[in-house]
């Protein structure tokens, strides 16, 4: 009997139910940050899709429903809450988590739209904004039970995050939104100094993204000194964090433009006075003109080549929206001859500095076109430039001066300024002309054809001397222009004089190949040459990829293979089969004996 109650009681204690002993639940792992990275770099963020995004979270929730036997209900929809209980997977988590994501893509979805999200639609994305916090703290709140130390830091940052999210974009609480952005930074900071280098490298990116909301925050208490020139270059920086703060940004721009505007009530050009009345004219105007000061301010020159090109789209977006509406107020003007008259100059000379504009930066174009015209291909198969890339941009040029120099030519009384303006175009069309002249004889010289390009560095030398007289003459000497024209005409002499000897040498040299090549020809040997491969060449060093500018086929091995010959098995014909009389054996075939019934119905 004892021995039954020993194991009867070694049986109560290793039962699960048994009140004296408490149940070791297990501690759930998942890295937080990585996964929100992944899923949202994979499908959609990188380029700012949040439709996409938002698709693949309600997605992603479908499955994990479905694989969990967590669905609600099958005709009837009955709410299933995810509790404490009920979290006995991993999944469990993430499925509070694609929630939390999905809410949150969907107001960002609704904060790009075109035009803004109007009174109606800003109401929906503050309650999205609102349903991300509450599932992003009931993540929060989970993780901190289920989950081990280093998920519920992560989970308790994503829903601090979330949190500043919403008060950033109330426009409230500034206090409490630093706070949260704070707390989170706090604690990515912290997770970045441990674990594998990947995680420490997207923590500190995270903490990267979230300093712009932080240092904002901060301006809006009055704790920072921070210029609206340091709130551009934080607005230059990437990442699904920083697109709410882009929108502020943009948001305040806008609204201080509008504050301008009404300040802007004439277009200066070329000693004219257009008067402004249109609140958008006058909004998209400003806007071109604080694009125009970044590129032509004292910064301009620490800004690289793509980053001028990114300004000078925006540029001429903000002059297209401008003649866009003027144009709109030209048809909406009825017969009021002054209106119509003003508006029509307006008009004139937008289109005017919006061309000045597009010539600077077809100019710009062509400067990077130049730098990389010598430059030979590095591993990283930087694309080269040819030769006749560099006319067809010369021909945009000429294109784009001819149109300018036609609208200012338009007008009937002109003033001095104007007659400036056009003689300018004209000496910089001479210009453009001579470097065109040159990149195509260029593109001659490289295809062999000497007499052609001889004549055009030659046709290039006159336009840039031409150039060069007209440049000199006035009284405003551009001495950056002077010296590129000086250094063209040398470069023509040098070229043309090289085209000359290379022609006259490959003409010396013309009968003794024609008499090699006549020499070789046989009229039994018509193969062709032997291509050597390197398998064929192995014991010598001799590449077999060939010059890195060249565009020839790497000579590895012969694919597909050439054929070889092979035994065949033996074909037997007999011929002596149809010459032969075979007996006739049908007497010895053996008789089949019938009966009677069988004759009678056989």
């Amino acid at each position: 009997m004892g021995k039954k109650e020993n194991e009867m009681s070694a049986m109560e204690i290793d039962d699960p139910k048994s009140d004296g002993s408490e149940q070791i639940l297990p501690r759930f792992s998942m890295n937080v940050l990585q996964l929100m990275k992944t899923s949202q770099s994979q499908h959609g963020l990188r380029r700012g899709d949040y439709a996409r995004y938002r698709r693949y979270c309600s997605a992603r929730l479908r499955r994990l429903y479905k694989s969990l036997k967590f669905t609600h209900g099958r005709g009837k929809y009955t709410r299933r809450a995810i509790v404490e209980s009920t979290v006995t997977d991993v999944r469990f988590l993430h499925v509070v988590f694609y929630m939390a994501e999905r809410a949150w893509s969907h107001a960002m979805e609704k904060r790009q739209l075109p035009d803004g999200p109007n009174a109606r639609q800003r109401i929906y994305l503050i309650g999205r904004l609102r349903k991300a916090v509450k599932w992003a703290s009931l993540f929060s709140s989970l993780s901190s039970i289920k989950t081990d130390s280093r998920t519920s830091l992560e989970a308790e940052a994503y829903a601090s995050y979330m949190k500043g999210t919403l008060l950033f974009e109330q426009d409230q609480n500034w206090e409490t939104a630093l706070a949260c952005f704070k707390n989170a930074s706090a604690v990515y900071e912290e997770l970045g100094k441990y674990g594998d280098l990947e995680n420490q490298v997207l923590c500190r990116e995270r903490v990267e993204e979230l300093d712009p909301s932080i240092r904002y925050c901060q301006l809006k208490i009055g704790k920072s000194n921070l210029k609206t020139s340091e709130l551009l270059k934080i607005d230059e920086m990437e990442g699904p964090a920083l697109d709410l703060f882009k929108a502020k940004i943009e948001a305040a721009m806008e609204e201080a433009r509008s504050q301008q505007a009404a300040s802007l009530t004439e277009f200066n050009w070329l000693g004219y006075r257009f008067p402004v009345s249109n609140p958008k004219s006058r909004v998209s105007i400003l806007k071109a003109q604080d694009f125009e000061k970044e590129l032509q301010g004292p910064g301009a020159e620490s800004l690289s080549a793509e980053k001028k090109l990114t300004i000078y789209d925006k540029l001429f977006t903000a002059y297209n929206d401008a003649r866009n509406t003027i144009r709109s107020d030209l048809v909406s003007a009825g017969n009021a001859e002054s209106v119509k008259d003003d508006l029509n100059g307006l008009d004139k000379a937008v289109g005017a500095v919006l061309g000045q504009r597009t010539i600077e930066r077809n100019q710009l174009l062509v400067k990077i076109a130049k730098s990389k015209l010598n430059r030979k291909r590095d591993d990283k198969a930087e694309k080269v430039t040819k030769p006749e890339e560099l006319v067809r941009l010369y021909d945009l040029l000429l294109q784009n001066v001819a149109d300018l120099s036609d609208l200012i030519s338009s007008g009937r009384d002109r003033k001095p300024e104007e007659i400036a303006l056009e003689e300018e175009c004209q000496r910089k069309s001479l210009a453009f002309r001579a470097e065109r002249c040159f990149y195509l004889a260029k593109s001659y010289s490289l295809a062999g054809k000497r007499v052609e390009a001889y004549a055009l560095y030659c046709r290039a030398r006159s336009l840039s001397e031409d150039a060069l007289g007209k440049f000199q003459s006035i009284a405003n000497k551009d001495e950056g222009t002077i010296q590129e024209l000086k250094a063209l005409s040398k470069d023509c002499r040098a070229n043309s004089c090289i085209e000359h000897a290379t022609g006259i040498m490959e003409e010396e040299k013309a009968p003794e190949k024609l008499s090699k090549k006549i020499s070789t020809i046989s009229l039994n040997d018509t193969a062709t040459k032997v291509e050597k491969y390197l398998v064929d060449k192995l014991e010598e060093y001799e590449s077999a990829v060939g010059d890195a500018n060249t565009k020839m086929a790497a000579k590895i091995e012969r694919f597909p293979p050439a054929f070889q010959s092979i035994p065949r098995n033996p074909i037997v014909l007999d011929l002596a089969y149809n010459c032969i009389e075979f007996p006739v054996l049908e007497q010895r075939k053996k008789k089949v004996q019938r009966g009677f019934i069988s004759r009678l119905w056989g």
